[in-house]
């Protein structure tokens, strides 16, 4: 069996000479090659959501306002439609007017005076003018005077009709009116047109309200004191001017 010698093994642990160019002087193995480093990327200040997100909410955003901008818009279109229209065609346009107001009789009965003015604010004359008031129950008021309807011939453009007529309220209460009717008719249609007038304000029917009498004793209790106390005040002064002035007098007398 031959025997290696030490120089023989020392030979065969060396590297060749094509790797020695690869080893370094301080590691006894060969380095990897280098790789490229990647550039460092930017990153911003600012969080930013992800692109796939703001689309989502965008669409979400648009899906949601497109139904109200389209109703809006819709609305817009349909009043410059009528408006349009209306100013456009030879039309009338009828506007009325409901009042009503209290009044305590001295019996104590109560009269609602009710008065109605018809407008014709458009560009023609209507015709077979009639107007419908009678929803006032029986059981409530009584006519005292005129009629809860009446009839007119035509309103001429720009014209006004005029209507009144009392009730007596007979039980004590509010009282919520309703609109009263007109209708009349305009040559180029033949259906009867409608319009209604404007509605009242609650009427409180027998309300307990102070006489004269109890209102001037209110009063009196309320400003009686204050009133003495000036009455007083007046008189004194008056009493303390009028002795300096007669003084005065007979002093101018005496020098003369």
């Amino acid at each position: 069996m031959l025997k290696r010698s030490p120089q023989q093994d020392i030979n065969k642990m060396a590297p060749n000479r094509d790797t020695q160019s690869t080893l370094s002087p301080f590691l006894p193995f060969p380095l990897r090659p280098h790789l490229p480093i990647p550039p460092p990327q930017q990153i911003s200040p600012f969080r930013q959501s992800p692109p796939t997100r703001t689309t989502t909410v965008v669409a979400a955003t648009t899906e949601m306002a497109s139904p109200a901008a389209k109703s809006l818009l819709s609305l817009l279109v349909a009043l410059l439609l009528v408006s349009s229209s209306l100013a456009s065609s030879d039309v009338p346009f009828i506007v009325a007017h409901k009042k009503a107001t209290l009044s305590r009789q001295k019996s104590g009965a109560e009269l609602v005076t009710v008065s109605i003015d018809i407008y014709n604010q458009g560009s023609s004359t209507a015709y077979d003018v009639s107007l419908i008031d009678d929803r006032w129950p029986k059981d409530l008021f009584d006519v005292v005077k005129g009629n809860t309807s009446q009839s007119w011939e035509r309103l001429d453009a720009g014209g006004i009709l005029s209507h009144t007529f009392e009730l007596e309220g007979k039980v004590k209460g509010m009282f919520y009116g309703s609109p009263a009717l007109v209708t009349f008719r305009i040559p180029t249609k033949s259906a009867l047109q409608e319009a209604y007038s404007t509605p009242i304000l609650p009427l409180d029917v027998l309300a307990e309200r102070p006489t004269e009498n109890k209102l001037e004793l209110r009063l009196f209790a309320k400003y009686g004191a204050l009133i003495s106390v000036i009455s007083i005040v007046v008189l004194f002064v008056y009493l303390i001017s009028t002795p300096s002035k007669s003084g005065a007098a007979k002093g101018s007398k005496k020098r003369r």
